[in-house]
C-alpha cells in the first residue's frame, strides 16, 4: 500500500518559522523574512502543507514544484504569490544551484481583528487565483512592493505604541492595492494568455451546449466552466470583466440565446420543446430570458425569418 503524504498543519507564524529552520518571529502575528534564509527542516522529498494564516511571497531562482490547490506555480524574476489560510501548499524540493532569494510577508487572520480589513481581505481575488496567473512585475512595480514590505517590518521593529496597529494595516492595504492594481494591468498587457482562455472557454461551452447535458444537468455553472480553465471562479470572474464587460454567467446565457437562435431559425420544434431542450422545466423562464437579451420573444425572433 502506498504511504500517504504526510500534510502538516501551521496554526501560527511560530510553527512556520521553526519548520523552515527560521528565528521566532520578532511578532506573533506579522512577519517578514528572507526567503534564502528558509531551510525546510525536513529530508521528506515533497512537503505539503496548511497555514492557517496569509502570505504573500516575493521569490526568485526556485529550483523546484511549488504547488496551490490543484495548480503549478511557474517561477521567475518579479513574481509574487499569494496564500489565504486554510489552502494546501505543496513543495516538491529539489537540489539547489543557484541560491533563492526573496522575501515573504506572513499576516494572521488575529492582527486584522476589529478593523474593515478583516473582512475586506477576502475581496482581494488573487488570493484565490489559479497559480499559473500569479503576478509577474516589472522592475518598478517590484520595488514599490518590497519598500511596502519593509515598511511593515520597520514598524513592528520600532516600539510598538497605540499607533503601531493602525499603522501596520494601512501599510498591509496599501500592500494589497498596489497588488490589485498590477493584476488589472496584467490582464490588459496578458493578452496572449487571456484570449487563449477565452478561446478555451467558447470551445468548453460549444462542446456542452452540443452534448445534449442541458436536458440532465442544465447551464453550466460557473465553477463548472473554472474547474475546466484551471482557475478559480473569482479569477475568470475577473478576466472576464475585464477583457469583455461581462461576466461568466452572462457569456453562459450569451451562448444559450445563440443555441436558442439557432434551433429557432432552424428547425420546426415549438417553444416549449426548446426550451425542453435547453434545459428550461418551464417554457416561461426560457421566453423570459430570451426577451430580457433580444427584446424580442422566441415567437417574435422566429416570425422574422419567415
Amino acid at each position: 500500500m502506498k504511504k500517504q503524504k504526510t500534510i502538516h498543519t501551521f496554526n501560527t507564524i511560530s510553527e512556520f518559522h521553526k519548520m523552515s529552520g527560521l528565528p521566532k518571529p520578532e511578532h506573533p502575528l506579522v512577519s517578514l523574512v528572507d526567503y534564502g534564509l528558509v531551510d525546510y527542516q525536513t529530508n521528506e522529498k515533497e512537503i505539503s502543507w496548511v497555514q492557517n494564516f496569509y502570505s504573500i511571497g516575493l521569490k526568485r531562482n526556485i529550483q523546484g514544484k511549488f504547488r496551490y490547490g490543484q495548480q503549478q506555480y511557474d517561477f521567475d524574476e518579479g513574481l509574487l504569490s499569494f496564500v489565504a489560510p486554510g489552502q494546501v501548499v505543496r513543495l516538491t524540493v529539489e537540489k539547489q544551484t543557484i541560491k533563492p532569494s526573496g522575501i515573504l510577508l506572513f499576516i494572521h487572520p488575529d492582527f486584522l481583528w476589529n478593523t474593515p480589513l478583516a473582512k475586506n481581505i477576502k475581496h482581494y481575488e488573487f488570493f484565490g487565483y489559479a497559480v499559473n496567473e500569479a503576478l509577474f512585475m516589472s522592475e518598478k512595480e517590484e520595488n514599490i512592493i518590497q519598500e511596502l514590505m519593509q515598511n511593515i517590518q520597520r514598524e513592528y521593529h520600532s516600539n510598538i505604541d497605540k499607533f503601531s496597529h493602525n499603522i501596520i494595516i494601512s501599510q498591509i492595504e496599501l500592500l494589497l492595492n498596489y497588488c490589485e492594481r498590477f493584476y488589472q494591468r496584467q490582464f490588459i498587457t496578458r493578452k496572449k494568455s487571456s484570449h487563449q482562455i477565452l478561446e478555451r472557454l467558447e470551445g468548453i461551452l460549444d462542446e456542452y451546449f452540443n452534448s445534449g447535458n442541458l436536458i440532465d444537468k442544465g447551464l453550466p455553472t460557473a465553477q463548472y466552466v473554472a474547474d475546466l480553465l484551471n482557475v478559480s471562479p473569482n479569477y475568470l470572474g475577473s478576466l472576464l470583466k475585464t477583457l469583455t464587460g461581462q461576466s461568466t454567467q452572462q457569456h453562459i446565457h450569451n451562448k444559450l440565446i445563440d443555441k436558442a437562435k439557432e434551433k429557432l431559425s432552424t428547425t420546426t420544434l415549438s417553444v416549449s420543446e426548446i426550451a425542453f431542450e435547453l434545459g428550461f422545466e418551464h417554457s416561461q423562464s426560457f421566453s423570459k430570458l430570451f426577451k430580457n437579451k433580444t427584446n424580442v420573444s422566441p415567437l417574435e425572433f422566429r416570425q422574422s425569418f419567415n
